[in-house]
């Protein structure tokens, strides 16, 4: 039996796969975010020893076994980054082929039939790869703001402060947010929060996005406002890379992964609206299972092994083991 392993590496989490060419999940593992960015070289070789070595251990699998490994990086934006990242997974010490990528390969590599079309992931920031059937590549810069690319958690809760800052100067009547921010830092007031947040003595973090979701359900036209904005904002890096990839008038499947998403129809029908108006044949579909698995398929891929034959169980079980 050839076992394959597979790692999504995150911002905000790490998560290790080991399966066998059956497409059967049998060991995972998990470690804290491993974006060298964030963590450092270091960071990264951690997070990879720790949930590696869980996978392996739950599945009683020797590294030897393992006949392919892929790896979606958050952070492996340019070929520059190649030899750095290569150094931190030949620490893990496996002897099969191996191949890394950017994370948001990962999504489009699980959810799309073959792993062509265009992979969106909202989740901590954002980000969107994309693939034809002759192998050309789409990408964004991958980097958020500082690009014009907007759509993540992290946008979210920026676009949430400067609406805050709007009501409290008077731009735009008051909005649900204010409070939410307020007691989410634990300041005294508007002033605090603002004094606060200029002077770096308050933080605001990309999980507040659920608090701004909330605020939009229960009505606040601020909320709203930024929940329609993001879904814009992401369905225009869809149309980009379709575009880069030339299927801008091809039935392009358009992923949309990461827990953004779980937000629904505030999120979706801004993007589907974009979307259908620039790629009229393209097919949206919401990543049924964890973007491991598409790691996982990259690592069937190096020996040449067809994940696409068992991509069904493959997902099925991988849905089973993460946790």
């Amino acid at each position: 039996m050839r076992y394959f392993l597979g790692v999504d590496v995150g911002s905000s989490k790490t998560h290790a796969i080991i399966a066998d060419e059956t497409g059967t999940c049998v060991g995972f593992g998990k470690a804290w975010g491993g974006n060298h960015q964030v963590v450092g070289y270091d960071g990264l070789e951690n997070v990879l020893k720790e949930s590696v070595e869980s996978a392996r251990e739950m599945a009683g699998v020797d590294s030897a076994h393992i006949a392919g490994a892929g790896f979606g990086v958050a952070g492996y934006d340019f070929p520059s980054d190649g030899e750095s990242h290569l150094q931190a997974i030949s620490t893990l010490r496996l002897s099969c082929p191996v191949e890394v990528v950017n994370d948001g390969v990962n999504g489009l590599l699980a959810g799309a039939t073959r792993g062509i079309g265009v992979n969106v992931t909202s989740g901590s920031s954002n980000n969107c790869r994309g693939r034809n059937k002759n192998g050309k590549e789409g990408r964004i810069v991958g980097n958020g703001a500082a690009f014009g690319e907007y759509g993540g958690a992290t946008e979210i809760v920026q676009r949430g402060l400067q609406m805050v800052n709007y009501a409290w100067i008077k731009r735009i009547p008051p909005t649900a947010l204010t409070k939410i921010f307020i007691e989410a830092v634990g300041a005294k007031d508007e002033m605090d929060l603002m004094d606060g947040l200029s002077n770096g003595q308050y933080h605001l973090f990309p999980f507040l996005t659920l608090e701004v979701v909330k605020a939009a359900n229960e009505g606040d036209n601020a909320a709203r406002e930024i929940l329609r904005w993001s879904g814009e904002e992401l369905g225009w890096l869809a149309v980009s890379v379709a575009r880069q990839i030339e299927m801008e008038n091809d039935e392009v499947e358009i992923i949309q992964s990461g827990s953004v998403f779980e937000a629904g129809e505030v999120i979706t029908n801004p993007m589907r609206e974009i979307v259908m108006k620039h790629l009229p044949k393209a097919k949206l579909i919401r990543l049924d299972g964890p973007p491991v698995a598409g790691a996982v398929i990259l690592g069937m891929e190096q020996i040449g092994f067809d994940g696409y034959s068992v991509r069904e169980r493959l997902i099925q079980t991988a849905k089973e083991i993460v946790k």
